[in-house]
């Protein structure tokens, strides 16, 4: 099955709450929220096979000099496809040339960041104030 990656998809509630759910995010508990968080982000890049949306991934940005990436998700079903990294290069290309771009890896997550290119950041420590309960 060919895969269809997008930067200007339309998304549906239903579609959107599958993946995070199949996945374990707390922000799924959150459907509106979550949907114009999506909607209204910087860029927003899907990736659908046969129609069915099995990735997205969003960006924050000013627009110029730094941009942020909250959320990488694909459908379990379609893991280890190469779905993920495609979805990130259309990002990367997206904001190629800013001085800074960031996200958070979460636990596993963290070496297929760095085989895309991402590195620690240097003596930098993440902090939050969070909402979930799924970290």
């Amino acid at each position: 099955m060919r895969t269809s990656i997008s930067l200007n998809d339309t998304i549906a509630e239903p579609e959107v709450i599958a993946i995070y759910k199949a996945n374990g995010w707390s922000s799924a508990e959150k459907p509106k929220q979550l949907l114009c968080a999506l909607r209204d982000s910087h860029t927003l890049v899907t990736a659908r096979m046969e129609g069915r949306l099995v990735g997205l991934g969003n960006a924050i940005s000013d627009g110029h000099l730094v941009v942020y990436f909250p959320h990488l998700l694909v459908h379990p079903e379609f893991h280890r496809r190469g779905i993920g990294r495609v979805l990130m290069a259309a990002l990367l290309e997206r904001y190629r040339g800013f001085h800074q771009l960031m996200l958070t890896s979460d636990g596993d997550a963290t070496a297929f960041y760095e085989a895309v290119g991402f590195e620690r950041a240097g003596k930098t420590v993440p902090m939050w104030i969070y909402a979930g309960d799924d970290h």
